[in-house]
C-alpha cells in the first residue's frame, strides 16, 4: 500500500473531548482501516500513548492536543508518514530520524552547525517532502539510559532545541574519532539499541589496515587490491621496495590526504626520492638509501600508524594523477546501489586528488577522455568495471565488517592498462565531495543522496 502523509497540528481538539482523543482525516482513517472511538496505540519513535481516534472530513491533517503532543515529542507542523497495523492495534507516525553531529554553536544563528549546515537544511527540507521528521544533536546530548533527547530541528525559518523521543534510526555524522569514541557517546549507541530497537548506521569510522585486512579474505576482491599491510618495521620497506618501485605510506585515520608519504626509487640506483603531503603543500626530499628513507619517517610511527602500500601506474591528465570517488548508498529496499561517480584529477604539483590540495571534480567520461581513452567503447566499458567494483567492495564491507553501513565512499583508480584498483573507504563521505551544496541556482534542489538517505532510514524503521 502507498504512504500516506498527514500534517501535524497542535491545537485543543474539542471542549467535548478529552486530551487523549487524536483527529484524523476521515479519508486516511477509511483507508488504512484505523477504528474510531476506540483505544489504539500510537507511536512516534520510542514514544508510544493509547489514544482515541476520532475522524474528521478534513485533508490529510492529524490534530493532537497539546498536552498530548508535548508527551509524545510531537512539534507544530510536521508532515509525518502514518500507517495503521491492526495486528498490534498500533497506529504509527514518522519515522523519527536523528543525526549526530559533531558540534553546535548556538549563538550562530545562520549557521549553528558550520559548515554542514547547509546539508542539514537539505535533509530537512528531503523529510519534510517524504513524510519524516530529522533532528540533529551533539555528543553533549547523549547519555546513558535516555528517554527523550534534547535535538535540534528547523521549523518556521529558524534552527531551534526542542525534546524529542529517541528516534527510529540514527545517522552517525561524527566527523571526529575523538567525538565517536567518547564513553558517553558509545554508551549511548549501546542503550538506545538494546532499549529501543533503534537502528544506528555508518555507526563508525573505518581504518585503511581494517578495510583491507577485511577485504583480503574474499578472494574475489582481490583483484582490486594493491599489496597492502599495517606498516611496521624497515625489513617490510625493504621488501615492498624490492616489488615496486614507488610505495605509498598513508595514515590508517587519515583524512584529505594530509600525511600520505610516496616514495619513488630514483632509476637503477640506491637513491629514493620522497614527496610528502602536509597542511602547508608538498614536501620533496631525496636520500641516499632506503635505510635513510626509513630513518627519515622512523620519528612518525612512533606518534601514526601508517599503511605501506604498492604504488599504482594510474591513467593521468597532462601529468596529474586521476581517480575515482564512488558514493555507494543502501536505498528504499536496503540494496547497495550507486549514486554518483566522479573524476578527480590532481592539482598541479600534487599527487593526491583531494578538494582541498587543489584537485578538480570532472565526469567520469571526461576524465577518462583526458587520460586519452578516446573511444566510447573504451569509457563505456571501464565505467562499468568501475561501477562493478564499487557494488563489489560495499557488499564485502557489509559482509567482512560486523558494522552497520547505510553509505560508503569509496575511492578507486585506474592503471594505464585498465585495471580498477582499491584505494580507500570512507564510511563518513564529506556531503559537498560529489556535487556542490545548494547554490543561488540550485536554491531548494535536494540532491538524490539525501533523498536516498531519508529512504533507507524508512526502510530500517518500515515505515
Amino acid at each position: 500500500m502507498t504512504r500516506s502523509k498527514v500534517g501535524v497540528t497542535i491545537q485543543s481538539t474539542s471542549i467535548f473531548l478529552d486530551d487523549r482523543t487524536v483527529v484524523l482525516s476521515e479519508a486516511i482513517a477509511r483507508k488504512w482501516k484505523v477504528p474510531s472511538n476506540q483505544m489504539i496505540n500510537m507511536r512516534f519513535g520510542s514514544s508510544q500513548q493509547d489514544v482515541k481516534v476520532v475522524t474528521a472530513a478534513v485533508p490529510n491533517s492529524l490534530r493532537v492536543d497539546p498536552a498530548l503532543a508535548s508527551k509524545i515529542g510531537l512539534h507544530q507542523g510536521a508532515r509525518l508518514t502514518i500507517n495503521y497495523k491492526p495486528t498490534s492495534n498500533t497506529m504509527s507516525i514518522g519515522p523519527l530520524i536523528g543525526v549526530m553531529i559533531s558540534r553546535v554553536n548556538a549563538s550562530s544563528t545562520s549557521r549553528p552547525f558550520g559548515a554542514i549546515t547547509t546539508f542539514c537544511k537539505e535533509l530537512t527540507d528531503a523529510c519534510d517532502q517524504m513524510g519524516a521528521s530529522v533532528c540533529f544533536f551533539p555528543p553533549k546530548e547523549m547519555r546513558a539510559n535516555p528517554q527523550s533527547l534534547s535535538a535540534y530541528s528547523y521549523a518556521n525559518g529558524s534552527w531551534s532545541k526542542r525534546t524529542f523521543p529517541i528516534p527510529n534510526v540514527i545517522y552517525n555524522r561524527l566527523t571526529s574519532r575523538k567525538y565517536e569514541n567518547m564513553p558517553n557517546v558509545q554508551q549511548f549507541m549501546k542503550d538506545v539499541k538494546s532499549r529501543y530497537g533503534t537502528e544506528i548506521f555508518n555507526e563508525k569510522y573505518l581504518n585503511k589496515t581494517e578495510v583491507f585486512e577485511a577485504l583480503r579474505k574474499d578472494s574475489s576482491l582481490h583483484s582490486y587490491l594493491p599489496e597492502s599491510y599495517l606498516f611496521k618495521n624497515f625489513q617490510m620497506l625493504k621488501s615492498m621496495a624490492a616489488r615496486h618501485s614507488v610505495l605509498f605510506l598513508k595514515p590508517i585515520t587519515g583524512s584529505l590526504g594530509n600525511g600520505i608519504i610516496r616514495i619513488r626509487r630514483e632509476g637503477l640506483g640506491e637513491s629514493y626520492t620522497a614527496h610528502s603531503t602536509s597542511l602547508a603543500g608538498v614536501r620533496r626530499q631525496t636520500f641516499p638509501s632506503l635505510l635513510a628513507v626509513f630513518q627519515s619517517v622512523s620519528g612518525k610511527l612512533k606518534t601514526q600508524r601508517y599503511q605501506i602500500q604498492q604504488g599504482l601506474d594510474l591513467i593521468s591528465s597532462e601529468g596529474n594523477p586521476i581517480d575515482f570517488r564512488a558514493l555507494v548508498q543502501r536505498g528504499e529496499k536496503g540494496e547497495w546501489e550507486i549514486t554518483s561517480i566522479v573524476g578527480r584529477i590532481a592539482g598541479a604539483q600534487h599527487f593526491v586528488s583531494n578538494l582541498a590540495r587543489g584537485g578538480s571534480l570532472s565526469t567520469v567520461p571526461a576524465a577518462l577522455a583526458k587520460a586519452s581513452f578516446n573511444t566510447t567503447a573504451a569509457r563505456s566499458s571501464i565505467i562499468r568495471r568501475l561501477r562493478k567494483a564499487s557494488l563489489d567492495i560495499a557488499k564485502g564491507i557489509e559482509t567482512q565488517i560486523p558494522s552497520h553501513f547505510g553509505e560508503l565512499g569509496i575511492d578507486l583508480a585506474v592503471d594505464r592498462s585498465g585495471r580498477v584498483w582499491l584505494l580507500e573507504v570512507n564510511s563518513k563521505p564529506s556531503k559537498d565531495d560529489n556535487t556542490a551544496l545548494n547554490t543561488d541556482n540550485t536554491k531548494n534542489k535536494i540532491r538524490p543522496s539525501v533523498r536516498t538517505l531519508v529512504k533507507y532510514a524508512r526502510f530500517l524503521a518500515k515505515h
